[in-house]
């Protein structure tokens, strides 16, 4: 397994990241456990979670369980030396802290209680999930309307505050590093000048969404990503289970996020399915794996970028895994090009 520096911060991680939302609905502690042993066995040494998780369901019941899960792994090996862990403190609009903004006070709440569900003394990389003003993510770019953010200096203000917090907690030795997710190219550039400022960590990466069938992060994050050295952790790399082929023909596999989430987070629509069974053929054409390709594909990007993997078993892992160091030839390459040009926007 390759390895890739995360930002700026020296700090080196396996090239791909075992993602671990599921751990706690769709999977059980011993699921989860397993994974992680056998990720470590193929190389993997970058895990990211949240706070809020697990998914499918997000429930006020479930909240935490994905880090508690972590944890007793963590207990139990004894291993924490070896794994590099990413979580994330919620934003607004979701059932924890309802409503609460990412501020100085809940940051510091909020790691204290993943800390201890984790079971470790520090997080490598603390992340805010979503920003405090909103953003395009979550299909929410049909309707995105950015005059309605709060005012430039009020927000630039609460950044400022947040980045001293976090200065404070990389010298505490409670973090490591700070990263972003599902932020767009204006807001990142402001966190990282407030960073050259003096303010606090710099950005050293971006968790957004990305794969074949969603590369807006390709119009101008890309660009941010390889002049600022700004990792992008891609996730959904396979467009949540799409792109691997289980859903053609209107399938609804069962126990897959498909039966428990029958519109996908958005994504679920009649083309959605067609342009991912064109990806699909094109990997089969090729003798790939169509997940084996798409997480190829993400590897393969011209920025900074490592595609958070997941599945519900160690087999479904193990497609992704086999991505690891592989370069697509030439053909494969024109023929996924020729395809987003003929099918682009899915969803």
């Amino acid at each position: 397994m390759r390895k890739r520096e995360l930002g700026r911060t020296g700090l080196m991680v396996s090239e791909i990241c075992l993602g671990t939302m599921t751990w706690g609905t769709q999977n059980t502690e011993a699921e989860g456990h397993a994974q992680i042993d056998h990720a470590l066995a193929r190389g993997v040494d970058f895990l990211d979670t949240a706070e809020m998780y697990p998914v499918n369901p997000v429930t006020a019941e479930t909240v935490g369980d994905t880090e508690t899960i972590i944890g007793s792994w963590l207990a139990k090996s004894g291993r924490r030396d070896e794994v590099v862990i990413a979580s994330k403190i919620a934003g607004p609009g979701q059932i924890i802290r309802k409503g609460e903004q990412i501020d100085p006070a809940n940051i510091r709440r909020a790691l204290e209680a993943s800390l201890t569900r984790l079971r470790t003394d520090y997080i490598d990389l603390y992340q805010f999930h979503w920003p405090n003003r909103g953003s395009y993510h979550f299909r929410q770019n049909w309707g995105f309307d950015a005059s309605k953010q709060p005012a430039r200096a009020e927000v630039i203000e609460n950044m400022a505050a947040c980045l001293a917090t976090l200065k404070d907690l990389v010298a505490e030795g409670k973090i490591r590093h700070f990263g972003l997710s599902n932020e767009s190219a204006w807001g990142t550039a402001q966190w990282l000048a407030l960073a050259e400022a003096g303010h606090g960590p710099r950005v050293a990466s971006i968790q957004n969404e990305y794969s074949l069938m969603c590369r807006l992060y390709d119009t101008d994050l890309a660009e941010l990503g390889v002049h600022e050295d700004v990792t992008c952790l891609a996730y959904s790399p396979l467009a949540v289970g799409m792109l691997s082929g289980k859903y053609s023909g209107g399938a609804v596999p069962e126990g897959s996020r498909r039966s428990l989430n029958r519109e996908l987070g958005g994504r679920s629509n009649p083309r959605a399915y067609e342009i991912a069974d064109v990806y699909v053929g094109i990997a089969r054409e090729a003798g790939l794996d169509p997940v084996t390709m798409a997480i190829a594909w993400v590897l393969g990007r011209p920025f900074p970028v490592i595609p958070i993997i997941g599945g519900t078993s160690v087999a479904q892992l193990d497609k992704s895994l086999d991505a690891a160091g592989m370069v697509l030839p030439p053909d494969v390459l024109k023929a996924i090009e020729k395809a987003h040009h003929a099918h682009p926007m899915p969803f």
